[in-house]
């Protein structure tokens, strides 16, 4: 503020100083051309006299003006009159009325008897237009600087009221800008931002962000990447409407109902995202909504690794559940010495685990789905349901192992479901049918599940599908979406078909064997 304050003083000052100046200047011209056309003094002059009478008149009006002096001269620059008699007839001292003699009025500072003084000139003319003489009225220059420095004396206090008003407004509307930064000073905020900027750019997920109506205002790399991949190339970080390129994220429906929208598939441009949109409120307004999303690729790869590792654990347990149970019967028969028996035990034993592997093999030829059903048999035993591959199933291999996957995640959630459903009954019973048919383009899988469980009620046949629907409690019903949304990623269907008691679904999936993948 003093900075700014500052020459804008001097330039002021400046011009008060000039107008101080000429006002008094037009005020001293004022007077002495008034007086040039006194009558009195004109009537004086014409006589070439210095009565009493004029110079009572012009000390008069000098007074009434609180002028420093007022002379009357003739063409010979003899003074008429002035405030000290004694200078009266004589010469004017200060050889500054040149002008006026010649008819002309003038403005000068110059010293004579009284001191330095600002001086006005006026010519006195008669009637007929001849010059008589001339009025000189004279101006101390201290009172000038008086004057001058009164003015000086209002420029400071209007100054320093205005430094204090601004200061103070200064402290006020800081303070406010702090409250409204949580007390963050800008090295702070710069700080803060930086950081802010590195962790979006740092993490896997695209993230943009909008404001109330729909415009980019943030834009991680990420983001720009899938957004190319999915073949949007001209893409603004900032400033542009989302729904200009983006409507398929459905922003603006976040915006207009201020409620989330949480793990949902999005198809852009040939690729898949898995997408969470949310509002963005401040003090109960919704200012604006944020999206973050990634390629549901990436997040599948992630869950088939994991899915597989659980398959091959859930395997290994019910396995060796089963493995430790033989060795109790073997260690038993071993204490009680009954060799014989034990040695067809064993027989019996090995003989059956390598038909029950033999005879999944030869139905199911695909190495990966096989491992899947010997590892849901051994769990079946182990939770004491009797789970039937049917003797006609079969399945040949396939150079898909997308496509393997999906059908992983679909019967086994069927399954996981099935064996939950029975967990009351005696008698619990799960059967598994596959039945491939080529025909001439491609070929078909069709799976058929079925267990002996209490079933499904008429009217919530429908409803059984949907994300997060269940009748076991709250966050459940994922099961069966997961199932729904493999069998789409599949192109394939999935019903449930009427059974006289239990569940049955039918799965019907375009299936490609190995070595007609160039076919499809």
């Amino acid at each position: 503020m003093a900075l700014v304050l500052l020459p804008v003083t001097l330039l002021f000052a400046e011009r008060v100083e000039h107008e101080t100046e000429m006002g008094l200047e037009e005020k001293a011209m004022s007077i002495a051309r008034t007086l040039s056309h006194t009558p009195l003094i004109i009537e004086h002059l014409q006589q070439s006299d210095s009565s009493s009478s004029m110079q009572k008149y012009v000390q008069k009006v000098s007074s009434a003006n609180h002028v420093q002096f007022i002379v009357v001269m003739d063409m010979k620059g003899i003074r008429k009159t002035h405030p000290d008699p004694r200078m009266i007839g004589k010469a004017f001292a200060g050889g500054d009325e040149y002008t006026a003699l010649h008819g002309h009025e003038s403005v000068s500072v110059a010293k004579g008897t009284l001191g330095l003084s600002m001086r006005a000139f006026s010519p006195v003319f008669s009637s007929t237009g001849k010059q008589l003489g001339a009025i000189v009225v004279g101006i101390s220059m201290q009172d000038v600087l008086r004057a001058q420095g009164g003015n000086y004396r209002l420029i400071a206090i209007a100054i320093g009221v205005g430094m204090l008003i601004g200061a103070g407004g200064a402290v006020v509307l800081a303070r406010k800008i702090k409250n409204m930064l949580f007390g963050l000073e800008p090295p702070e905020i710069a700080r803060l931002l930086e950081e802010r900027n590195a962790m979006l750019q740092s993490i896997k997920e695209g993230v943009i962000a909008v404001d109330e109506s729909g415009r980019v205002m943030l834009m991680n790399a990420e983001a720009i990447r899938l957004l190319r991949q999915a073949g949007i190339e001209d893409i603004s970080s900032s400033g542009q409407e989302i729904t200009a390129y983006l409507s398929a994220f459905r922003l603006q429906e976040v915006l207009a109902a201020g409620t989330p929208r949480m793990d949902e598939d999005m198809e852009l441009g040939g690729i898949t995202l898995l997408t969470t949109s949310v509002p963005i409120r401040v003090k109960g307004g919704i200012v604006g909504a944020i999206v973050t999303f990634r390629d549901k690729t990436e997040v599948n790869q992630l869950a088939e690794r994991l899915t597989g590792v659980s398959l091959y654990t859930e395997a290994l347990r019910a396995q060796a559940h089963e493995f430790m149970n033989k060795l109790h019967v073997i260690m038993g028969m071993v204490h009680l010495r009954m060799y014989d028996k034990l040695e067809h035990y064993i027989l019996d034993a090995v003989e059956h685990h390598q038909v029950e592997i033999g005879s999944i093999t030869r139905q199911i030829r695909d190495p990966v789905m096989a491992g899947f059903v010997l590892g849901k048999l051994s769990r079946a035993r182990e939770v004491g349901v009797s789970f039937e591959l049917t003797p006609g199933s079969y399945l040949p291999e396939t150079g898909r192992t997308q496509t393997i996957h999906e059908l992983i995640t679909i019967l086994g959630n069927l399954f996981d479901n099935a064996v939950e459903a029975m967990e009351s009954l005696e008698h619990k019973q799960i059967t598994l049918t596959l039945y491939y048919e080529e025909n001439q383009k491609n070929g078909c899988l069709t799976c058929v599940i079925s267990d002996n469980g209490p079933g499904v009620p008429e009217p919530l046949v429908e409803a059984i599908f949907e994300k997060g629907f269940s009748t076991k409690g709250e966050s459940r019903g994922m099961g069966l979406y997961l199932v729904t949304q493999s069998v789409k990623r599949l192109k394939g269907t999935i019903k449930l078909i009427p059974a006289e008691q239990g569940c049955c679904f039918q799965i019907k999936i375009p299936y490609t064997i190995m070595g007609n993948d160039e076919h499809d």
